[in-house]
């Protein structure tokens, strides 16, 4: 039985903002493509969630509450709940990942 897949709040304004990036950037071919690229890779985890990795970030910190997906050099956070799979953000990997995986999914400002 499939799981659901459930897009954060946080994450579709990350998808939305990625995207308007790249329209803006670069072409709304590429932006499109990015998106449909994106979209497929969240929607295969309705089958397998548990393929994806833990974010060595975290794991550094000894968390393993979140797994990740990737269409490079793009990051697809996640979180898996019983049957429900929680999508908590989508970001370009070339960015500063440990200060945005500690804000955005554990509260804090990043490792002291």
């Amino acid at each position: 039985m499939p799981f659901t897949v459930l897009v954060t709040d946080d994450a579709a304004r990350d998808l939305k903002d990625l995207i308007a990036y790249i329209e803006r950037h670069d072409t709304p071919e590429l932006a499109a493509h990015v998106l449909g690229k994106i979209e497929d890779a969240i929607l295969s985890l309705a089958e397998n969630p548990h393929r994806g990795v833990y974010p060595p970030e975290l794991i550094s910190v000894g968390v393993r509450d979140f797994r990740e997906i990737f269409f490079k050099p793009y990051r697809l956070v996640y979180r898996v709940v019983e049957k429900n799979v929680y999508v908590m953000l989508v970001v370009d990997g070339r960015r500063d990942m440990q200060t945005i995986l500690h804000r955005r999914l554990m509260g804090d400002q990043g490792p002291s």
